[in-house]
């Protein structure tokens, strides 16, 4: 192994063996190392303690001493280093209730989730990999270190991550540590739904989301919450037909797993599982969508047959262009512009094995770039007129201003040739009638 470790974190271990303590890369660094993939974190590991760190190195933060984890700062760049410990019990299924600092790095490699999670490396010493985690990364495995109850014992997110790991890595979880999250399932109600939201939301975003099976299958559902529980019973196993072509975002991924309950149903998991409001807003609207047809386009999941949808969205497509433009227009009205791209980027990728519909979907998305090339008006924001127009025009502050408004948007939705100030002022008298 020959890894391309930041500057900074060989500078920080080697400064801690000049002191004369032991220092490591440890952790998901190192496995991701072995695997070939650029870690996301360098996480260092020493026998020195929180206090010896702190007097070899200038800037820290203390993040974690209670823990034993400080952080180093190098430039802008911070490294969490973290004592050889021990943890005591974990009477709350969440952290334990001590922590003794230990001179022996494989007293704390020990406590760690899982083999592949458990694996240490210098360039001095080398890997140091006690517990076969190397091996079970050369054959795609998921085991946890020591007794696989135990560990889920000691903190039931375990039992999330094993799974998440296993979409992550394309990774088998191994039957003894399989069987084990099926009986420690029921501890999950003692994780916070933040951290239960984050392993999810993880997974869902992997190259392998339908693994989102195993947390049915293993019995981990219930334990989230009801709302979450229901998802298959309302959309069957289509939920876990969620396409890796999807952009790993989080809306787009939880829209598609969720494709087939209604808004309020999705916001309600959504809700339960303490997701910002952004991402809530944004799988709202993708779901309330997602099995509509835009404008005539074969519908994700139809009844119908696709290519005889596409063979009546072709014929009907010459003869009623404007009309559809028109359709288009109005629900990109409804949307953010990013959103209503997300939205027929999901279509496309649900009904990608169905060339006849795929090929009637581009054509929407062609549809698309035309209006917006040629600036129709899609919102208040691009009409032609403002309230403050109307008012200067006669009306009367109030309510009246927007419905007009709205009847403006609607005129020019239709036909945007008619979003001029000067046409719509004109046609003022006559709407306002209405």
């Amino acid at each position: 192994m020959k890894p391309q470790i930041p500057a900074a974190a060989e500078k920080i271990i080697g400064r801690l063996c000049e002191q004369g303590y032991e220092a490591y890369l440890v952790g998901g660094c190192v496995r991701d190392m072995l695997l070939g993939r650029e870690p996301e974190d360098w996480d260092i590991t020493t026998s020195a303690e929180p206090a010896q760190v702190k007097a070899v190195f200038r800037r820290t933060v203390d993040t974690g001493i209670q823990h034993g984890t400080v952080t180093v700062m190098m430039g802008k760049e911070g490294y969490e280093v973290t004592t050889f410990r021990i943890d005591g019990d974990y009477t709350d299924g969440r952290h334990p209730d001590s922590v003794t600092f230990t001179p022996d790095l494989i007293e704390d490699l020990k406590r760690r989730d899982f083999t592949i999670n458990a694996m240490a490396y210098n360039r001095e010493r080398g890997l140091v990999d006690a517990f076969g985690g190397q091996k079970d990364l050369e054959h795609g495995v998921i085991r946890c270190v020591g007794a696989a109850r135990e560990r889920f014992t000691e903190d039931a997110l375990r039992i999330l991550r094993a799974i998440r790991f296993s979409a992550q890595l394309g990774f088998a979880v191994e039957e003894t540590t399989y069987e084990a999250i099926k009986d420690i399932a029921p501890n999950l109600v003692h994780v916070s739904r933040e951290r239960v939201q984050v392993e999810l939301t993880k997974l869902l975003t992997s190259p392998l989301p339908g693994c989102m099976r195993l947390v049915y299958e293993t019995g981990i559902s219930p334990w989230v919450s009801k709302a979450f529980h229901r998802i298959p019973e309302i959309s069957g196993d289509v939920c876990f037909e969620i396409p890796p072509s999807i952009p790993a975002r989080k809306s787009l991924r939880w829209a598609a797993f969720m494709r087939k309950c209604t808004p309020k149903e999705a916001a309600e998991v959504l809700k339960g599982l303490k997701l910002d409001n952004d991402t809530i807003y944004r799988t709202k609207l993708l779901v309330q969508w997602i099995g509509t047809s835009v404008c005539g386009e074969p519908a994700v999941d139809a009844l119908e047959p696709a290519e005889a949808l596409a063979e009546r969205f072709k014929s009907e497509l010459r003869g009623q262009l404007l009309a559809k433009k028109a359709q288009i227009r109005r629900v990109m009205s409804q949307m953010e512009p990013e959103l209503f791209d997300d939205l027929l980027t999901m279509k496309l990728c649900l009904i990608e094995t169905c060339p006849p519909a795929a090929d009637c979907l581009r054509e929407v998305c062609r549809l698309r770039d035309e209006i917006r090339l040629s600036g129709d008006c899609i919102g208040l924001k691009t009409l032609a007129v403002t309230g403050d127009d109307l008012i200067r025009a006669g009306m009367k502050p109030g309510k009246e201003v927007g419905i007009l408004l709205k009847q403006f948007l609607e005129m020019v939705l239709e036909a945007p040739e008619k979003n001029t100030k000067e046409y719509l002022l004109s046609q003022l008298p006559a709407v306002r009638d209405v």
